[in-house]
């Protein structure tokens, strides 16, 4: 029973950690933006296929398909900005209208995937050497501990950004006060753009993640990946990043210990009830603050 509670708690940070990355991403745009991005997991979904692509095609190993994978989104999430955002700005309930629009975007790429590499589940056929390492007195797939090690930097690499930079502390105020920061002379339409092309970028380099931790991805796995990434905002705390990081470790721990003393049909609750007793007990979040007016 040791080294099933070990296992969980490894796999719980592993996993976790993926899931820390999608709603870190999708809380940088419902908190700079308030978008409420429903094709989010399309977005994740989106840069596994793009690694599967790189790989089965030209034969870029994932590792080297990340920077790739990046650059690319992040060039796309900029166009896509200026191609759908704007128009939201002259509704009269722009929250409600990027949920439709987005949930349309959602059913798009999902066909178009759909489209491109049919309804079979995917993989990528790519191993390290060796294929596993000890930790402790159990074995973690070595492709795991890399998807981990890559996670922890990119999420220390965000907090330097979000904290230390001049643009990263524009975007946490942007997020706290989005009217303030545009009376010091702030361009509010580059930074959202800038807000909309990282959360994409960060999406992306997701779904290489996921292509590496899950043992396979389709077409319509996009719905599962936006829902966990609501799940982690709203229990972080809405427009808190901080806070998104720390929910994805709780949701996944959660989740993945479920596993080891339950059903599997119970265990998938379990983090959702985690959700509706966060929501109860403390309507903000983990770490999120009021609502502002």
């Amino acid at each position: 029973m040791e080294l099933l509670i070990l296992n969980g708690i490894v796999n719980g940070l592993i996993v976790g950690s993926v899931y820390a990355l999608i709603g870190v991403s999708l809380t940088l745009l419902y908190g700079v933006l308030r978008v409420v991005n429903f094709a989010h997991g399309e977005f994740v979904i989106a840069g596994s296929f793009f690694a599967y692509v790189l790989f089965t095609g030209l034969g870029v190993p994932p590792l080297l398909a990340l920077p790739v994978a990046a650059i690319a989104f992040f060039a796309a999430g900029w166009g896509l900005y200026y191609v759908l955002i704007p128009r939201l700005s002259r509704s009269d309930d722009p929250e409600l209208m990027s949920f439709l629009m987005f949930y349309g975007v959602s059913i798009t790429a999902a066909a178009l995937m759909l489209l491109l590499f049919e309804a079979d589940s995917h993989s990528i056929d790519y191993s390290f050497t060796p294929i596993s390492l000890q930790v402790g007195p159990i074995y973690v797939s070595t492709a795991r501990l890399v998807a981990l090690a890559i996670t922890v930097a990119i999420s220390a690499a965000l907090a330097v950004f979000l904290f230390r930079t001049l643009p990263g502390k524009a975007l946490r105020a942007a997020i706290m006060n989005p009217e303030a920061i545009q009376i010091v002379g702030v361009d509010i339409v580059r930074l959202s753009a800038f807000a909309f092309a990282l959360a994409t970028a960060l999406a992306g380099i997701t779904g290489v993640l996921v292509a590496l931790v899950f043992p396979a991805f389709n077409a319509f796995s996009g719905t599962e990946y936006t829902i966990i990434a609501f799940i982690v905002v709203v229990l972080g705390g809405l427009g808190n990043p901080v806070g998104a990081l720390l929910a994805g470790v709780v949701f996944g721990l959660a989740e993945q210990m479920a596993t080891v003393f339950l059903p599997q049909a119970l265990a998938q609750i379990v983090g959702f009830a985690i959700l509706v007793g966060t929501i109860f007990l403390r309507p903000s979040g983990l770490l999120g603050t009021s609502a502002r007016k």
